[in-house]
């Protein structure tokens, strides 16, 4: 071969290469892993939806609920045969989104056929919003997945514009026995369930169910540029939502969220996070639940899970400490449960992330109350308010206890239990949050 005949082949390989490169980018960006439910074959498979916008932007996490235990009653079939159609409130929006599904209390595998998300059509409703429902893939591309018992997963990214301060449809159907169910127990949001493989209806009519625990759904992430990162806020049911109005997304951290956003978007200087809730109800510090494994597990025993788990986690708010002050069957010294709390902020400077912790409100009246218990939670709030565990404080206990009795919550903002805040409660813990004290970060220890 002459040098010019050489010279001509080489040129050839290169305009080969380009030409199948430039082939191959372009079915790469056509395809966005998502269809319209109009498009789905009989057995669930789809061609792809080239019609979304190009995605651009950072993951953040716009939604959770962390897993509190095993469903009661789904220990043998789980949800074997139906439609699980999940309703969650999204506190900032995104371009292309993705699932985590979890099977943590699960004893065999959990095994998901179909999977959507979509976008509601309302508030209090099944229905999708017409031409957003989209089949979510796992592994690359597989319609089916399988989760181990004990294990989660995370899907591939879907095209979608999934809406700040809006309700998403996450629908998972499974053919075989699955239980008992990994749930977040108290959602105070209903969510649906229908017999049969229902996964790609856009119209709410099978959904004839109804639950009010978020099944084996356990995070919403989004591709934003609406924010920055995620801030994560671990707590026991004050956090939950526990007695806020259902299905009105009136949890103290809704209202976190709201403010965020609105300030951000008014030019303010403000972190653009989304915020996602880690309450459990009843949850601890120091102690687990019972069952194998455990339910409810302890802060310390969860937070790399459920806080530090999260994407791109640029902050951790704690509001955990009253349940180990006031439960009968351990009474912990301010001491314990303040190294417990110090714990946590290790761990999370360790991970590069801020953390605001919160002081311990009144349970005054409360049948659990005594007054032993009730010094024990003045030690810790001493110690909090002097800034000896977390980097930022807010005071819920001044915010919300009633001045003519320091040990018990303001009328107003008392459900009527004496340990629950009522919804006007929740909403002054969202508006004394001090939004500035989420800015800056920890350099994370190699």
């Amino acid at each position: 071969m002459t040098r010019r005949q050489g010279c001509a082949l080489l040129s050839a390989i290169i305009a080969l290469i380009v030409g199948l490169s430039a082939a191959l980018y372009v079915g790469v960006s056509a395809g966005d892993g998502s269809v319209g439910s109009q498009d789905l074959f009989a057995d669930g498979r789809g061609p792809h939806n080239s019609a979304a916008p190009a995605s651009t932007g950072v993951w953040v996490g716009t939604w959770a609920a962390s897993p509190s235990g095993a469903e009661p009653g789904t220990e043998r079939t789980g949800t074997a045969g139906q439609s699980v159609r999940n309703v969650v409130h999204t506190s900032v929006g995104g371009t292309s989104a993705r699932i985590t599904l979890s099977n943590l209390y699960g004893t065999q595998p959990l095994v998901v056929t179909h999977a959507t998300v979509a976008v509601a059509s309302g508030d209090g409703t099944a229905a999708a919003d017409p031409g957003t429902l989209r089949r979510v893939t796992f592994d690359g591309g597989d319609t089916r997945v399988v989760i181990p018992a004990g294990r989660q997963a995370v899907s591939d990214a879907v095209r979608i514009s999934v809406p700040a301060d809006g309700d998403v449809l996450v629908t998972l159907y499974s053919p075989s026995s699955c239980g008992p169910v990994t749930f977040h127990k108290y959602a105070r949001q209903t969510s649906y369930t229908a017999a049969g493989d229902h996964a790609a209806d856009e119209d709410g009519t099978a959904f004839t169910g109804r639950t009010t625990s978020w099944r084996y759904l356990t995070a919403l992430d989004v591709l934003s540029n609406q924010a920055e990162g995620t801030v994560v806020v671990l707590g026991d049911s004050l956090t939950d939502g526990m007695t806020s109005t259902p299905g009105t997304n009136r949890r103290w951290t809704d209202v976190l969220a709201d403010r965020l956003r609105e300030a951000a978007d008014a030019g303010q200087d403000v972190p653009r996070y989304g915020v996602v809730n880690a309450g459990i109800s009843g949850n601890r510090v120091l102690t687990d639940g019972l069952g194998r494994p455990p339910e409810n597990l302890s802060g310390l025993k969860r937070f790399s899970r459920d806080a530090l788990g999260h994407t791109n986690v640029k902050a951790v708010v704690i509001d955990l400490g009253v349940n180990d002050v006031m439960r009968p069957d351990t009474t912990p010294t301010a001491g314990e449960i303040l190294t417990g709390l110090r714990t946590l902020v290790s761990q999370a400077h360790a991970h590069g992330a801020r953390v605001v912790g919160a002081t311990l409100m009144p349970f005054g009246g409360y049948r659990s109350w005594t007054p032993a218990r009730e010094t024990v939670r003045q030690q810790v709030n001493a110690v909090i308010r002097a800034g000896g565990v977390f980097d930022a404080v807010v005071d819920f206990d001044a915010a919300l206890r009633d001045p003519a009795d320091e040990r018990r919550l303001l009328p107003g903002y008392d459900c009527g239990d004496h340990l629950h805040p009522s919804d006007a409660g929740y909403r002054k813990m969202g508006e004394i949050f001090d939004l500035d004290d989420l800015k800056g970060s920890v350099p994370a220890r190699l």
